[in-house]
């Protein structure tokens, strides 16, 4: 079959554009679809791991809250798995609700440290991903066990250095509570009080502050 000139012009225009433009356009090309590809491997991924995640999360409630009432929370299973769950699947946000739960647990065994050192995890790595921010609340929660630790480990300094630090947001009451009772720890009621009325302004109601209030003559 023949071509015409203006086909054969046509056809070599094609053809030296192709020779300045076609590698950089099949560059292009492999990339995107390497990058879909990889996209796709990644959302797998990223289930599968997920799945994995929430079943040790499923298996970590079971520990801490046993159908029979009778029985106590399972602290060895609970600290175990949380360790697995934060080893493993260190970017998802049931690592980090799980490190609640060991931190109970290593509280309540006392081994204070080690309850400090997951919690400080919790409060270092807010964000589960580049893609989601994070949990304010829970990162809120765990910097308030955080200080009472550091408080109960005799180190009211640094525990007053870090509630002065945290911006308390809604939490402002049991930061306030913490605050007072850090002062109290350092010998200063005055400063005490102030905080815990704060804490009352700022909505507590609850029976231990009250009480706190009444033991220094300050209740409302």
């Amino acid at each position: 079959m023949a071509f015409s000139a203006a086909e054969e012009e046509n056809i070599e225009a094609l053809r030296r554009w192709w020779d300045e433009n076609g590698k950089f356009l099949l560059l292009i090309v492999i990339v995107a679809i390497g990058g879909y590809g990889g996209w796709s491997f990644w959302q797998q991924s990223s289930v599968s791991g997920s799945e994995a995640a929430s079943d040790l999360y499923e298996e970590i409630l079971a520990a801490a809250q046993p159908e029979d009432a009778t029985r106590q929370p399972d602290a060895a299973a609970i600290i175990g798995l949380t360790d697995q769950l934060m080893e493993d699947h260190a970017n998802s946000i049931y690592a980090r609700y799980a490190a609640l739960y060991s931190a109970q647990q290593l509280v309540q065994s006392g081994d204070l440290a080690a309850a400090e050192e997951t919690l400080q995890w919790v409060v270092d790595n807010p964000s589960t991903s580049l893609l989601r921010g994070a949990d304010e609340g829970l990162v809120l929660t765990a910097t308030l066990r955080l200080v009472r630790v550091i408080l109960a480990r005799g180190d009211p300094d640094r525990a007053l250095v870090l509630v002065n630090s945290v911006d308390p947001r809604s939490f402002e009451p049991g930061f306030h509570e913490l605050r007072g009772d850090i002062y109290l720890s350092l010998g200063r009621p005055e400063d005490a009080r102030d905080s815990w009325l704060a804490a009352q302004d700022a909505g507590s109601i609850s029976d231990g502050l009250r009480m706190k209030l009444e033991n220094l003559g300050a209740g409302k």
